[in-house]
C-alpha cells in the first residue's frame, strides 16, 4: 500500500467534497430534532450505513470476516465512534449548532497530539502547528458571535462537544496505529457502524428520548442524506485517505468544513455573508496551506 507524505490533487478533491458535504450536519440534525431524537437519528444512520457498507464489500469480494488482527483494534475504533456521536448528538439538545461546532473542531490538535507520540513519520513541525493554529482562529472568527459566556445549560452542551471532539481525533489516530491503516476503509468502517448500530438504540433509550415522533418528508430526506451520503460515501472515502496520507494534514483541511456550512447558509437560506466570514475564509485558507506546504 502506497503511502504519500503529501496531499495530492487526489486528496484534495476528495477532502473538499467532504468537508462541503459535512459542513451543515449539526444545523441538520436540530431541523429535524422535533420529529426524531437526535441519537434516534444516529441509530437509524448506523444501521442503514451498515447494510450499505456491507453490501459494498460484498459486491467487490471482500473477505470480511478473514483473520486479520484488526479485531481489538476495530472494537476500540467502534466503541470511541458510538459514544462520539451520542455525545455530539446529545449534547446539541444543549448548546447552540454554531458553539458545537467551534468545539468539535478542536479535533485536529487531538490528532497532532496522537500521532505525534504514537506515530513519528507523522509528525508535524513548528511551522505546521502554527497553521493549525491559524486555521481554528478562523474558525473562531466565522463563529464569533457564538463566545459568550455559557448558562449552566450550555456548559453541559459545550463539554460534550469537547469529549466528542476528543473521541474523534482518537478514532484517527488508533487508525493510523494499529492494523485497521492496512485492511480496506469498508472493514475499517463497518467495525464503527456495526458496533454503534448496537451502543446507540441503547443510547437513545437510556437517554429517555421519545424516538420517533413524525415521519415528515424533511426527515425522511436528511435521514437519507446522512444515511447514503455521509456515514456511507463520505465516511469511505475518509478512511481511504487516512490509509494513503499523513492523518494530522488530513485532520487540518476538515477546518474548511464550517465555513462551507456558514456558506450554504447564505446560499441557501439566504442568510447574511459578513465580513468576519470572508476573513475566516482567507485564515482558514491561509493555515490549512501552511500545515500543508512543502518544505
Amino acid at each position: 500500500m502506497e503511502q504519500k507524505k503529501h496531499l495530492d490533487g487526489i486528496a484534495v478533491a476528495a477532502l473538499l467534497i467532504c468537508c462541503l458535504s459535512w459542513g451543515g450536519q449539526q444545523v441538520a440534525i436540530k431541523l429535524i430534532a422535533a420529529d426524531i431524537s437526535p441519537v434516534m437519528q444516529a441509530t437509524i444512520r448506523s444501521i442503514g450505513a451498515t447494510l450499505l457498507v456491507g453490501l459494498w464489500a460484498l459486491i467487490r469480494g471482500e473477505s470480511l470476516l478473514e483473520r486479520d488482527g484488526t479485531l481489538r483494534a476495530g472494537i476500540v475504533v467502534g466503541l470511541l465512534f458510538s459514544i462520539e456521536f451520542i455525545l455530539i448528538y446529545w449534547g446539541l439538545e444543549f448548546t447552540r449548532a454554531s458553539r458545537a461546532i467551534i468545539f468539535l473542531y478542536l479535533s485536529p490538535f487531538v490528532v497532532a497530539i496522537g500521532t505525534h507520540i504514537f506515530i513519528p513519520g507523522e509528525r508535524l513541525g513548528f511551522a505546521q502547528l502554527m497553521g493549525m493554529g491559524v486555521a481554528f482562529a478562523g474558525v473562531i472568527v466565522a463563529f464569533g458571535e457564538s463566545i459568550t459566556l455559557p448558562s449552566r445549560q450550555m456548559l453541559v452542551g459545550d463539554t460534550m462537544l469537547v469529549c466528542a471532539a476528543i473521541l474523534w481525533g482518537a478514532t484517527t489516530v488508533v487508525i493510523k496505529a494499529s492494523p485497521l491503516a492496512k485492511v480496506s476503509e469498508s472493514k475499517t468502517l463497518l467495525y464503527q457502524l456495526a458496533i454503534s448500530a448496537v451502543i446507540l438504540p441503547i443510547g437513545s433509550w437510556a437517554l429517555n428520548e421519545p424516538g420517533v415522533v413524525n415521519v415528515s418528508v424533511l426527515a425522511i430526506t436528511i435521514l437519507l442524506y446522512q444515511t447514503v451520503w455521509i456515514a456511507s460515501v463520505t465516511f469511505l472515502a475518509w478512511f481511504w485517505l487516512i490509509r494513503h496520507y499523513p492523518a494530522p494534514k488530513l485532520a487540518s483541511f476538515t477546518f474548511i468544513a464550517p465555513l462551507f456550512g456558514v456558506f450554504a447558509g447564505w446560499l441557501v437560506l439566504d442568510e447574511p455573508l459578513t465580513p468576519a466570514l470572508l476573513i475566516a475564509m482567507v485564515t482558514v485558507t491561509a493555515g490549512v496551506y501552511l500545515v500543508n506546504r512543502r518544505t
